[in-house]
């Protein structure tokens, strides 16, 4: 497979290492230096490009994809949201291929499995609080994370007595609020937390480096080769 990668940093680079271990081949890489590549024959013959950004850069790289008839795996956070209506567009009516995930390792996906099964069972809890911390190296430039709003989406979704999220401090009882830490070069810690007078249950995924990460985008990218739409970490795995 070929592969464009947007996106060389740290993240990118290890992106690259496990894309060549696997046997694809990089054929254009973007940074911020060279944007006029996006244009470039090299980057339009890619089966694949591997988005890896910012919020304020993402959905003027997934339209060059777009444009360029190139499928994107975008690993970039807080800007789908206010795009998903043109991009579902894109993806249903125009045979374009968006995969996104808020996060794309392997066990935030076992994590966000269990965390979804364990809202469901503590629906029928109500004396025990929900809250949850995330914490992030110091570069990342949105908080809460992505995941983390995922992660508190899934809560919401199956606990009853819970109906937004908030930041740092819940203002309601209807809310669940996510701390968020910027400290060092954390990669990233979620943590979930329920808490009653009796006892706390706590559950956290601890990401040791970016190689997770990297791993689960190269399968993103492997998928949505042989895939179309819009898709998703749920399509990649289902648990």
């Amino acid at each position: 497979m070929k592969i464009a990668l947007i996106g060389y940093g740290k993240m990118g680079k290890e992106i690259e290492k496990i894309a060549c271990s696997r046997g694809h081949s990089i054929v254009c890489i973007i940074d911020r230096e060279n944007q006029a590549d996006l244009h470039s024959e090299a980057f339009q013959s890619a089966d694949v490009a591997i988005e890896f950004t910012s919020p304020m850069a993402a959905y003027a790289n997934c339209m060059a994809c777009f444009n360029s008839n190139v499928k994107v795996v975008s690993a970039s956070t807080g800007w789908l949201e206010q795009h998903l209506a043109e991009m579902t567009d894109f993806c249903t009516n125009k045979g374009k291929t968006l995969f996104w995930s808020s996060n794309f390792s392997l066990g935030v996906s076992i994590f966000s499995a269990l965390n979804k099964h364990l809202a469901h069972i503590m629906n029928n809890f109500p004396t025990y609080e929900v809250s949850m911390t995330e914490t992030h190296h110091t570069h990342k430039l949105d908080a809460p994370s992505g995941t983390a709003i995922t992660l508190a989406e899934q809560v919401i979704q199956e606990l009853d007595r819970k109906e937004s999220w908030s930041k740092e401090t819940a203002l309601t009882p209807t809310q669940l609020p996510i701390h968020s830490i910027r400290q060092g070069e954390v990669p990233g810690i979620h943590t979930i937390q329920y808490d009653s007078p009796a006892d706390s249950i706590t559950i956290t995924h601890d990401a040791k480096n970016r190689s997770g990460f990297a791993l689960g985008a190269v399968l993103a990218a492997e998928y949505s080769n042989l895939h179309q739409g819009l898709l998703g970490m749920n399509d990649l795995f289902q648990f």
